[in-house]
């Protein structure tokens, strides 16, 4: 049984050390977003190198976050969350050193592989280190403090951006690493789950990842056309295909394909990718938007989209007690509208724009969207399945909302009709922009159908979130495996 007091100075340094980890991965999920203008200039990048900018890491976090958490449980959880921490930290610097866009892609998906192996196990040390009596103290202060790093983490990229440049967004990290990597290795006890068994599915973790890549590429690339567009989509297709077989054969798969059996989660998966999709455009989109169109700097337009953050992580745990109360049908439809219309509400942000009276309208309605919907969506995920499954259920729904992510930063683009050259050309961004919003409405729209039509309220002796604060923005909240898995 675990026994580390949150209140010791071991128990102090544990939640230091997750908070550290997990927040590295999460702040450049979200903070790089405000660089990309001046990441475009300095690279003399065009819209495709930013998208990759972006997709590259989306594209290894997504593809591979399961098989990180499955290592930790088979190898050590401490272990593997100090070897994904250092992994983030070199490939951050070779992000901040890197001379040209090639190089910074490149490294960008290396992050990602990084963080598929820290992200899973900053929750999971904390479950497997503290006393029973301290565990959900220690889970709210985790993602509470986790969440406040998200709220400032725009802020802070602005600043740095701003600043001593771009290349600082990354290089922050490495002197993170080097506070967390020698606290986790004298002060968090190593653990590990000691039914792990069987062969690790690294084939469906790289036919997952493959799939999302090629696809990825057809839809950045589909403006240019050509057979080599036409070549990856069809690869992608086949290796998404040869995902679905090989989960379907293999004994022990990431990805089970019997947890789809149940039909609230299925549907509740749907209404994640629609919800998502829309918020990883949004948020690309957005940031280029306030700096390319308005003329905010980089500091400013991090700054102008906190209010989102901010709402999540002071109200969520109130939106979760509320959907207890009535079930998550309501707001799992009503959020996804009010998204929608905050989206809507985008479309008066243009040249000129005043933030008091276009702008912060429109990200207070988006913010209180995403307060009604995201703690119910979690707690839905848990509820569609057996107790002993809802740690991976959350991991799946995690990760099909990062692979929805991607997908809209790849298509939103193309859906619009932005060129290569479009960031550096307001008048033709803006209209691009405006046609962006209009899809992702849609697609939020979409969601809200499918959660009136097929999200019924769960058993009352379903798992319930852990995670009660939370305020990232490109991902619900990564849960963690029951306790009486753990401890019985």
């Amino acid at each position: 049984m675990p026994d580390v007091r949150l209140a010791s100075p071991q128990g102090k340094w544990v939640l230091l050390t997750t908070v550290l980890g997990s927040s590295m991965a999460m702040l450049d999920s979200t903070v790089v977003n405000v660089a990309l203008p001046r990441i475009g200039r300095d690279l003399d990048a065009n819209l495709s190198a930013l998208q990759w900018t972006v997709n590259a890491y989306m594209v290894t976090l997504a593809g591979l976050i399961l098989l990180g958490g499955a290592l930790g449980d088979r190898y050590g959880r401490r272990k593997v969350f100090v070897v994904g921490v250092v992994w983030f930290a070199l490939a951050s610097l070779l992000c901040g050193i890197a001379p040209n866009a090639g190089v910074l892609i490149a490294a960008r998906a290396l992050q990602g592989v990084g963080g598929a192996l820290l992200t899973p196990g900053s929750l999971a040390l904390i479950q497997a280190s503290f006393h029973p009596d301290d565990r959900g103290r220690a889970v709210g202060l985790w993602s509470g403090f986790g969440g406040i790093g998200a709220a400032v983490g725009p802020f802070v990229g602005g600043w740095l951006v701003d600043g001593p440049g771009w290349r600082w967004v990354f290089l922050l990290n490495v002197p993170v690493a080097l506070v967390c990597v020698p606290a986790a290795l004298r002060h968090v006890p190593e653990s590990g789950d000691g039914s792990a068994h069987g062969r690790f599915d690294v084939l469906g973790a790289v036919l997952g990842a493959l799939a999302l890549a090629l696809v990825t590429y057809a839809l950045i690339e589909a403006g240019e056309g050509g057979l080599v567009v036409v070549v990856s989509a069809v690869a992608g297709l086949a290796a998404a295909v040869a995902f679905v077989v090989v989960e379907r054969r293999r004994p022990d798969p990431m990805m089970p394909p019997d947890i789809f059996a149940s039909r609230q989660f299925t549907a509740v998966n749907l209404v994640t990718l629609c919800v998502y999709a829309a918020l990883g455009g949004f948020f690309f989109l957005a940031a280029l938007q306030l700096q390319v169109v308005v003329g905010y700097s980089a500091l400013a337009a991090g700054t102008a989209l906190l209010p989102t953050t901010v709402l999540m992580l002071l109200l969520s745990a109130r939106s979760g007690e509320l959907a207890d109360r009535i079930g998550p049908r309501i707001p799992l439809t009503v959020g996804p509208l009010l998204c929608a219309a905050g989206m809507l509400l985008m479309l008066r942000v243009g040249p000129g724009a005043s933030y008091l009276a276009d702008v912060l309208p429109a990200l207070l309605v988006l913010g209180l969207g995403m307060v009604t919907l995201v703690a119910p969506l979690t707690a839905t995920v848990l509820g569609s399945v057996s107790v002993v499954r809802a740690g991976l259920a959350s991991g799946i729904n995690n990760a099909a909302a990062r692979a929805a992510g991607l997908m809209a930063v790849a298509a939103l683009p193309l859906l619009a009709g932005m060129g290569e050259e479009a960031y550096r050309e307001p008048a033709a961004f803006d209209t691009a922009f405006e046609k962006a919003m209009g899809w992702c409405a849609g697609a939020l729209v979409v969601g809200a159908v499918i959660a009136a039509a097929a999200v019924r309220r769960p058993p009352p002796d379903c798992k319930r979130p852990e995670c009660l604060r939370h305020g990232g923005v490109t991902a619900p909240p990564l849960e963690g495996e029951p306790v009486r898995k753990r401890l019985g």
